[in-house]
């Protein structure tokens, strides 16, 4: 069957390398715990506050379970 999880997190400023590694890793341990059998695609997308600057990161997944 397949499925689509989406996972987010802030960005601050200098930190985005960090978080980008801490999304990863949370997305990484889902599929763990799901047993995700194939990942068919992956795709990331900001968020923006009223000024346009970036203040967070979705990320969307598909997979096989």
């Amino acid at each position: 069957m397949v499925k689509v999880k989406t996972f987010s997190i802030p960005l601050m400023i200098f930190q985005a390398r960090n978080k980008l590694e801490e999304l990863d890793q949370q997305v990484n341990r889902y599929f763990e715990e799901v047993k995700a059998q194939r990942v068919i695609s992956v795709s990331d997308t900001h968020t923006t506050d009223d000024s346009g600057a970036t203040i967070g990161l979705i990320r969307a997944v598909t997979y096989e379970a």
